[in-house]
């Protein structure tokens, strides 16, 4: 699940994993929202990146699942590096579309000390890995943010960069990924209470 919608999303900003980033209030009402809607799904477990946007949609989607969460770095929202902070705005007019150069690999990515899509999905499948092994035919909640997310996505379903940086997951959206024998399949993405889907991305 993408974390609620935080001051960034509004501001056009990259936060990246800069502190003192708070979920607005739509974002706290979009996780209460949505953990009224994972009563249903018999949520075993709950991880959640250390940000305060995750980390906070985790414990109040939590207190309504009957859950504690436990932090993990692996999903961690991406090192921004130099582009930490800068309006977006500013940041396409200096270097041009950057998070599409994100998915594409491209040298601007790494030079400016940003994590690349490459080592995003490392952790992440590292994540995964630990989640089949520990809660094996369990269903669990991994809060994170929308890179990670994709990073997912990709390895299911192989997009191509084009592809995901056109796809946009909702704030407080649910992308549901089910294991059998090994084998992964996409059962949702952007799964939302049927109220939100007409207000737009975030």
């Amino acid at each position: 699940m993408r974390h609620g919608q935080a001051k960034n999303n509004t501001s056009r900003v990259l936060a990246g994993r800069s502190p003192d980033v708070p979920l607005t209030e739509k974002g706290v009402n979009q996780a209460i929202e949505i953990g009224k809607f994972l009563k249903s799904l018999d949520i075993s477990h709950i991880y959640a990146s250390p940000i305060e946007r995750a980390h906070k949609t985790a414990e109040i989607v939590g207190s309504h699942v009957g859950l504690p969460t436990t932090i993990d770095e692996r999903l961690y929202e991406l090192e921004m590096g130099k582009f930490s902070g800068m309006a977006y705005d500013d940041l396409f007019a200096k270097h041009g579309n950057v998070f599409l150069k994100f998915y594409q690999g491209d040298p601007t990515i790494e030079e400016n000390g940003v994590e690349t899509f490459d080592q995003v999905k490392k952790r992440v499948l590292g994540m995964v890995d630990h989640v089949k092994k520990e809660h094996s035919g369990k269903n669990v909640l991994l809060v994170t943010h929308m890179d990670p997310i994709k990073a997912m996505i990709s390895n299911v379903l192989n997009l191509n960069a084009r592809s995901l940086f056109e796809l946009i997951i909702a704030n407080a959206s649910l992308t549901i990924i089910r294991e059998e024998q090994g084998k992964f399949s996409l059962s949702a993405i952007n799964a939302m209470n049927s109220d939100r889907y007409n207000q737009g991305p975030f």
